[in-house]
């Protein structure tokens, strides 16, 4: 009767997103372990089987740390902030694109699913610009400008590619590299991405997998969750210091994606099992929604 019951509650979120897109950012812990990568394959294939059309964008930040260790390339930094030169940019493509991708592509296939991994640079997908880092000096309050190399930012989306492989009942899963107009590969921010294309291909969610349970009012305290914000809330919440540290660009992406006509975005935790499902398929769901 439970299983009936978890049948009925997730039947009107079948039929109110059929037929949408669904961004899905994987990170976390739903990149570097194993048995939590099939298991979110598993699920995002099942969103196809029930009519919606999901998308992904992957990172792929601790994997390209120990390719450089293992290769003998020490990071740079600078101001805490990691610098990416021509080596470190080869690495980029060589972790992101011939090894994260091929791997959730790997996944989806297995599990019946009609996957296909592609970069930002396939088809001009992720067109970029160089992204210029601003720091204030916590003495002078100086603004200063750093150059941290081949670090990029979006500056413009051709959803063609993209189109032609969500109509084919295709999965399409994207590695964050884009192309500046010279030609140079870039670096992207994985969440960035993942917000841009979003509100390109007029996507009903933006779901980003982390491994925190969403924002929390207290953060020492899962029990703490903030359920539902709004977007008019968020500033607030910023300056109460609910809102911190690496939450807030995720936030940022969130509000972004939603300016740009994504009707809703969700932080939720990678970490728990099938909680992409849980947050999807359910009322409550399970970690942060934020919406206009």
């Amino acid at each position: 009767m439970e299983k009936v019951n978890i049948l009925v509650e997730a039947l009107p979120y079948i039929k109110q997103f059929h037929d949408e897109k669904i961004m899905i950012k994987y990170g976390g812990h739903a990149m570097i372990d194993d048995g939590a990568m099939a298991s979110t394959a598993r699920d995002t294939v099942l969103l196809k089987y029930v009519g919606m059309k999901p998308m992904v964008v992957h990172g792929g930040g601790p994997e390209i740390t120990r390719s450089m260790e293992k290769l003998g390339k020490d990071p740079k930094f600078i101001k805490g902030l990691r610098v990416t030169d021509e080596e470190t940019i080869s690495i980029v493509k060589m972790v992101l694109v011939g090894n994260i991708n091929t791997d959730i592509v790997s996944q989806i296939c297995y599990h019946d699913g009609k996957g296909v991994g592609i970069s930002g640079k396939d088809n001009d997908l992720l067109r970029a610009c160089k992204k210029i880092h601003k720091i204030k000096d916590e003495e002078t309050g100086e603004i200063e400008e750093i150059d941290l190399g081949l670090v990029g930012e979006v500056k413009k989306i051709n959803p063609e590619i993209l189109e032609l492989f969500t109509e084919n009942d295709y999965i399409p899963v994207i590695s964050p590299i884009g192309v500046a107009d010279d030609g140079t590969t870039l670096n992207l921010n994985a969440d960035t991405v993942a917000g841009a294309i979003a509100g390109e291909m007029d996507a009903e969610k933006l779901i980003i997998l982390t491994d925190v349970p969403g924002v929390l009012r207290d953060p020492n305290d899962p029990t703490s969750l903030i359920q539902k914000i709004r977007i008019e809330e968020i500033p607030q919440l910023i300056e109460d210091g609910v809102i911190t540290g690496g939450m807030i660009p995720k936030i940022e992406t969130c509000v972004d994606a939603i300016k740009n006509g994504v009707k809703s975005a969700h932080i939720i935790d990678g970490r728990i099992k099938h909680s992409l499902l849980l947050e999807i398929f359910t009322k409550d769901g399970i970690g942060t929604m934020i919406f206009e």
